[in-house]
């Protein structure tokens, strides 16, 4: 694939179908189901401390309160409230889109890409073990998510010169994206989001999470080593290849020095993050910093570079604003009281069982949800309200109870029907959805036996900070 045509295809969201089922769509049925609920399920609080600053319920402390059921009109004014409630991190999910779309335009990412597949020297191992590196940081810092789809026939192209199947080629982007994005230790619109919602520290517990993230990735390139093995084995053979010198495709210094100021700047944001306690409003700071020097150092001129930026931002605000509709149901249901007396009932539901089986069965739960919410943003606004208060009434730390989530949406991003991009990616490669399930299913059983393990720690070492 030539930079140009990356370039044109970067951030692209996967074309909607006919059948494709809208999530505001469900959002909204949701929302308007929970209006109703506020009719018939009888009002309740818990009552509440503060502690270092976080409000916790008291376990056994819910009572009745008069009722106050939410009107329809009232329906529409919550969306509102929810998107303003959700107005940071709406904002931090948005500059991301801008950020990647002026890195994406210098071609810094597409062009190192295509030097390595252009390369007739290194091995598949090393190959695949590049390609896992690069696409899992990739993904587990949030920098491609959608735009994976841009990627898939890099893939292609290097499968092909492997003499490879185009299966390998996709699962050399996409399962490799998928192992550090289904962690995301650093992603602002998935770990991010769900802790701020959680009243976490930006990015805590990153210890378990990075180790977790990094089993993920080794699961997924062993797996395709043995499948390269396999194939080989099988009388597929690579393809000799002259040197192609097109200069367009070669990476510059200047690419370099993007990619290297990008890296630098990710580090000073995990120090501060653990020094100086920066959060979401400083990460979208940050985002502005970097398109801007991202840009000068590209050789863009100052338009260009707040044009790339907002036509970035715009491409993610479907994603921005799910955010806010999630929220909106929250809304609902606390102006209804009937947050807590849910919550209240599925802590005496779950009360007799172990919180390490209370965690799984969480995670379960989350999994199964992310099949009809496809958005991972939309689908943490939703339960986190409730999964909160929950998780402290069951005895689980509320880095746990993220981490449910998180790991819940991330399980079943890889085999999701309901997923566009996916199935753009699947449609790019011409690969059926059926041969890709049959692919893939043992990484995902590895995977799902790695997050139970990950809880399960996570419950024993009362996984923090709180």
């Amino acid at each position: 694939m030539s930079q140009v045509n990356v370039e044109k295809n970067t951030l692209r969201q996967p074309p909607a179908t006919k059948t494709e089922q809208s999530p505001y769509l469900l959002l909204f049925i949701i929302l308007v189901l929970a209006a109703v609920a506020t009719w018939i399920i009888p009002a309740g609080k818990f009552d509440h401390e503060t502690r270092n600053g976080i409000t916790f319920a008291i376990k056994g402390s819910l009572h009745e309160v008069a009722r106050s059921g939410v009107y329809p009109g009232e329906i529409f004014m919550a969306i509102v409230q929810g998107v303003i409630k959700a107005a940071p991190i709406i904002f931090l999910i948005l500059f991301t889109g801008g950020l990647l779309a002026v890195i994406e335009s210098t071609g810094a990412i597409a062009t190192a890409l295509n030097s390595l597949s252009r390369s007739t020297k290194i091995s598949d191992t090393r190959i695949i073990i590049i390609f896992g590196v690069i696409f899992a940081i990739l993904g587990t810092t949030g920098v491609v998510q959608n735009s994976v789809v841009a990627f898939v026939p890099i893939g292609l192209l290097v499968a092909r010169s492997l003499g490879l199947s185009p299966m390998i080629g996709m699962a050399l982007v996409y399962l490799t994206c998928a192992a550090g994005f289904n962690v995301a230790v650093l992603g602002p619109a998935t770990t991010g989001l769900t802790q701020h919602l959680a009243q976490l520290p930006l990015f805590s517990g990153m210890l378990l999470r990075g180790i977790t993230c990094l089993l993920f990735v080794l699961t997924v390139m062993t797996y395709l080593i043995i499948s390269v093995k396999r194939a080989r084995n099988n009388g597929e053979v690579r393809i000799e290849q002259t040197a192609q010198n097109d200069e367009s495709l070669a990476i510059t210094g200047r690419h370099k020095l993007i990619l290297i100021t990008c890296a630098a700047t990710l580090i000073v944001f995990m120090i501060g993050t653990v020094q100086l306690h920066w959060a979401t409003n400083e990460m979208s700071a940050m985002f502005i910093i970097l398109s801007i020097m991202v840009g000068m150092i590209g050789r863009m001129s100052g338009s260009a570079i707040a044009n790339t930026f907002l036509t970035g931002c715009s491409q993610l605000v479907k994603g921005g604003f799910i955010v806010g509709m999630a929220g909106a149901i929250s809304v609902v249901l606390q102006q209804g009281n009937i947050l807590d007396p849910i919550v209240g009932f599925l802590s005496d539901l779950l009360a007799p069982v172990h919180p390490a089986i209370a965690a799984v069965g969480m995670f379960i739960s989350a999994a199964l949800m992310h099949c009809g919410i496809s958005s991972g943003s939309g689908e943490s606004a939703l339960l986190i309200p409730i999964f909160s208060p929950l998780g402290d009434n069951l005895g689980l730390t509320r880095q746990v109870t993220v981490q449910t989530v998180l790991l819940g949406e991330g399980i079943v991003n890889s085999i999701s029907p309901t997923s566009g991009v996916l199935m753009a990616a699947l449609a790019t490669a011409n690969i059926s959805f059926g041969k890709w399930i049959k692919f893939v299913a043992p990484v995902v059983a590895i995977w799902f036996a790695i997050c139970i393990v990950t809880l399960l720690i996570g419950v024993t070492i009362n996984w923090g900070p709180f």
